[in-house]
């Protein structure tokens, strides 16, 4: 009978145990989404498209991102400056705390807007290894997290974390059956991410290298690079951010489709 009452204490502790690593997990990512949004930012960033012969196409962009704390939306506009052939490309993004995101793209070539289906989001963003989902936040509560424990990235001590899609409609619409997400376990910023795709076959993996402080006032961190690599195809890309600034003035006009379509 001790022996008996003793296992189901075990399995009881064990249990509880698994929970609090579940709980913990979340709420890292949960700092580490807090920690990426802002009030208001603007940045300028190169865009490098890398084929599997080193071949190089390089794109211009302009991102501007404002956060609405009561309706918990974050709003982003991505226009492409340079060159030529994708200037005045826009891209459009309502991200929901709670549902799923709605993204709309203009194409100054054919001057028409179009919103981003669900089922388009795991599509290259435009031509690149990120994904029109990787240009948004992921919504917490549509996945499910576990502590996997600890690991170095390029010197920093990292969390790593497993995320997997709770239901096939998340799975679908990003086209990754897994995410293990490595965070800074200082400042909670990311610095890795290994990509599965819907076949549970490794995919990409993301690195964030050259951290920097971009609001002092709130102690807020960003990555200055963020590479792509493409395991399947042998492609790369990588973002270099140019100029960052913090801008809580962004008027909300600028967050709309009308917008987009005149730059």
């Amino acid at each position: 009978m001790k022996t008996i009452v003793k296992i189901f204490i075990t399995l009881i502790l064990l249990n509880a145990g698994n929970l609090l690593f579940a709980q913990n997990a979340k709420e890292l990512m949960k700092q580490s989404i807090d920690n990426g949004k802002f009030k208001g930012i603007e940045t300028r960033s190169t865009l490098k498209i890398i084929d599997k012969k080193g071949r190089e196409r390089i794109r211009e962009l302009y991102m501007a991102s404002k956060s609405y704390d009561k309706t918990n939306i974050e709003k982003k506009i991505i226009l492409f400056l340079a060159p030529a052939d994708v200037k005045g490309t826009g891209l459009l993004i309502f991200d929901y705390d709670k549902k799923p995101d709605d993204l709309w793209i203009y194409m100054p070539a054919i001057r028409k807007t179009r919103r981003i289906v669900s089922s388009e989001k795991k599509k290259s963003f435009m031509g690149s290894e990120f994904s029109n989902a990787d240009m948004t936040t992921s919504n917490l509560d549509d996945y499910s997290y576990k502590l996997l424990g600890s690991e170095m990235v390029n010197g920093t001590d990292c969390w790593k974390i497993e995320s997997i899609p709770v239901n096939d409609d998340v799975m679908e619409s990003t086209g990754y059956s897994k995410q293990i997400v490595y965070l800074g376990k200082q400042d909670k910023v990311l610095r890795k991410v290994v990509f599965f795709d819907e076949d549970d076959e490794l995919l990409k993996s993301l690195t964030a290298s050259n951290i920097k402080v971009v609001d002092k006032s709130k102690e807020k961190q960003m990555a200055m690079f963020m590479r792509m690599e493409n395991h399947q195809n042998n492609r790369k890309s990588e973002i270099r951010m140019n100029e960052v600034k913090i801008n809580e003035n962004l008027k909300d006009e600028m967050f709309s489709i009308d917008f987009i379509e005149k730059q």
